[in-house]
């Protein structure tokens, strides 16, 4: 199991101070903004219009065509964005990253464009990645008119089981009505390069529906870019395998085939449903603590630009990854260039094909697209400022994603920091206490069944908290004897199958300027002769420091590293890529190649890849969903002898009492910087909520 918290420290050497603002910082952000709708429908519209494309619209049509999959802000190279910000130079061009699908052509691929300037695009050029690695047309990622075709091929394949699914479980796949089958899929789509054949679960469309297999797994060839010739390769029921449809078929109209058959699902109060059922010993129908802003708020937003306490960064909500941080700043001084969320990974174990296969890497499932609502009160305090997205993933137009960020205040429960100064009399000489507070950057990505909540937090004392909670419905499957040795029976048909989450992260830190060391802090135990008496010894800790890399293990993908820290490229923009998912074994993007060539990494740009994660052995209490407590892992950058003394002092919350009196205590002084009473809390607003993203 990986640790909440990494075991090592970063101290980078200092070598230059950086120089001061030179632009207004809600302009300077700016740079770094996610493109506009205005700005997505040019980028289409120009791209669309260009005869040598042959583009054609996303929804509707064949597959064997062309078309724009993505479009999102290519952010500006870091020394044209560096010059601009630190010495007035030219603002940086501004561009966007297309993602073309090229599959009307004798050798499909996928192919990407910068295109630009914005607003008004007149150009475009290919973009490639390091080592000239093409990416071929059966390592795209999936789309929503592919999904279509799939269940159409699905349907079709399996209309000779139609009998025994009717039997088994109540529902089917044809005039079904509201007792309809669905089907999650999993990944990687194969074995090796060159395959797409993709391990369907079969499951009932209820409330829910990850948690309701119904025994039935389907491998289903789709590489195909012709639907005609798709075909099932071998299926798995109830413990069994099977090469075909028609062998299962016929297996169950000779009497021959044991049937899991399935209770009749609720009405109500369903297991995978939020609805309440069952009580606590106290009464819970009234509100809980909420949290509130007496004084109003103590941030600033323009734009993508947030200003908290000594804290200043830009940020963007990237479609491929989710959450980016920029030209991070404490106190006026930049420490990191960049701090964003490059990967989710979860490899599962199973007994079924589905579950040993299942190998999930969510920037392939387009993560950061993903960022539905927030919900006011829920996800985030009532007090908070909502922020909405907009993508153009997939669709023919930029999709409005309503509330998908937000930013709030939030008290800690703990004090920053605190003393009690007793006199060992009853008494004391006086009490300091500094309230904990921190400001929270967040979003959330739901990837089909399981739902990531992304936090970047600053606290006033220098220190910048990552962290991920998972919660969501468990990636479950169909329960046989053989399966408990990869997971637990949660629920009568249901195997919950173990998994460890990983989650990669990029950090850029410039640590007044940009050239950097990288250091490592190892403690040992000591044992020494005591100098004050005579024949005794005493022991205790002694710290060791080095330059270099740290201990890696073997060299495998990115996320089997705690700490890996390279030389910054641009052409290393980072550690993963959308096409991983479906081309795990030859990806466009190789993290290990970063740190092959053995740079020296004494004062240079520096980046640090950071690994967290956790194993998760699901239990009868991750129905319905697994709960975020116990559920999160994340890391600290924190100021290691950079600032004089902890720069939270210059915070006004503190209070100090002393006595006048001592010993007696009796009168005291109580200092004070902020109004004696916080005043009226929580407005009374009733709970709204939208749900839509649309088209715009």
């Amino acid at each position: 199991m990986w640790p909440p918290g990494l075991p090592w420290a970063l101290a980078l050497l200092v070598t230059a101070a950086s120089s001061g603002p030179s632009a207004d910082a809600a302009d300077r952000a700016s740079i770094f903004a996610d493109l506009s709708p205005a700005e997505l429908r040019a980028v289409r519209t120009f791209l669309m219009e260009r005869p040598e494309l042959g583009l054609s619209p996303s929804q509707g049509g064949p597959l064997a065509k062309n078309t724009l999959f993505l479009v999102e802000l290519l952010p500006p190279k870091k020394r044209q964005a560096l010059r601009f910000l630190e010495h007035g130079g030219a603002r940086p061009p501004r561009e966007a990253r297309a993602v073309v699908f090229f599959g009307a052509q004798a050798e499909p691929n996928v192919t990407e464009l910068a295109v630009g300037p914005l607003p008004r695009p007149g150009s475009y050029r290919v973009l490639g990645f390091k080592g000239g690695r093409a990416v071929p047309f059966w390592a795209r990622p999936m789309t929503r008119l592919e999904y279509e075709l799939l269940h159409e091929a699905l349907v079709a394949a399996l209309a000779p089981l139609e009998p025994l699914l009717r039997e088994a479980t109540g529902f089917g796949f044809r005039n079904c009505s509201e007792r309809c089958l669905t089907f999650s899929d999993i990944a990687p789509r194969g074995l090796g390069p060159g395959e797409r054949r993709t391990w369907l679960v079969i499951q009932r469309f209820v409330e829910g529906f990850f948690l309701h297999p119904v025994g039935l797994e389907v491998l289903l060839d789709h590489r195909d870019p012709d639907p005609r010739r798709w075909a099932v390769r071998r299926l798995w029921y109830n413990g069994r395998h099977f090469g075909g449809v028609r062998e299962l078929a016929e297996s169950h109209a000779r009497g021959a085939l044991p049937l899991a058959r399935l209770p009749e699902p609720p009405a109500r109060r369903l297991f995978s449903s939020y609805e309440p059922r069952g009580r606590f010993g106290t009464p819970g129908e009234a509100h809980g603590a909420k949290v509130c802003e007496p004084q109003g708020r103590r941030y600033r937003l323009r734009g993508n630009r947030l200003e908290y306490g000594g804290w200043s960064l830009a940020f963007r909500l990237r479609s491929s990854a989710g959450l980016q941080l920029f030209d991070v700043r404490f106190g006026g001084e930049r420490v990191a260039y960049e701090l964003s969320v490059q990967e989710a990974v979860a490899f599962y174990g199973g007994h079924s094909p589905a579950a040993m296969q299942t190998k999930y890497m969510d920037a392939g499932w387009a993560m950061g697209a993903s960022s539905y609502e927030l919900a006011r009160g829920v996800d985030c305090p009532e007090t908070a400022a909502f922020l909405d997205a907009h993508h153009l993933l997939d669709a023919d137009g930029p999709v409005r994603f309503r509330n998908a960020l937000c930013v709030f205040e939030l008290p800690t429960g703990v004090p920053l920091r605190r003393h009690f100064d007793s006199d060992f009399q009853g008494g004391f000489h006086f009490y300091a206490g500094l309230e904990g507070r921190a400001l929270v950057l967040r979003t959330t990505s739901t990837v089909y069944n399981y739902d990531y909540i992304w936090d970047f937090l600053l606290y006033p004392n220098g220190v910048l908290e990552t962290k991920v909670h998972a919660t969501g419905y468990i990636h479950a499957t169909f329960y046989t004897p053989e399966g408990r040795r990869y997971g637990s029976r949660v629920h009568s048909h249901l195997l919950g199958n173990v998994h460890t989450h990983l989650v990669h992260y990029k950090v850029d830190l410039d640590v007044a300027g940009s050239e950097n060391s990288f250091e490592t802090m190892d403690i040992r135990f000591e044992n020494i002769s005591n100098p004050w008496s005579a024949g005794e010894r005493v022991s205790g800790d002694q710290g060791r420091g080095g330059t270099g890399t740290p201990r890696l293990t073997p060299p495998l993908t990115c996320p089997r590293y705690h700490l890996a820290v390279t030389r910054r490229h641009e052409n290393e923009p980072t550690s993963s890529s959308i096409y991983t998912q479906n081309n795990p074994w030859d990806p466009p993007v190789t993290f290990e190649n970063f740190i092959r060539d053995n740079e020296t990494i004494e004062d240079q740009d520096l980046v640090a890849w950071v690994t967290v994660g956790f194993l998760h052995v699901p239990h009868a209490e991750d129905i319905p969903n697994t709960a975020t407590p116990g559920n999160a892992v994340g890391f600290f950058l924190r100021p290691f002898n950079f600032f004089g003394e902890d720069p939270s002092v210059a915070s006004r919350a503190p209070v100090i009492v002393r006595p006048l009196d001592p010993p007696t205590c009796s009168r005291l002084e109580i200092r004070r910087w902020t109004p004696a009473s916080a005043g009226p809390c929580v407005h009374p607003e009733p709970f709204t909520y939208n749900g839509t993203y649309r088209q715009v």
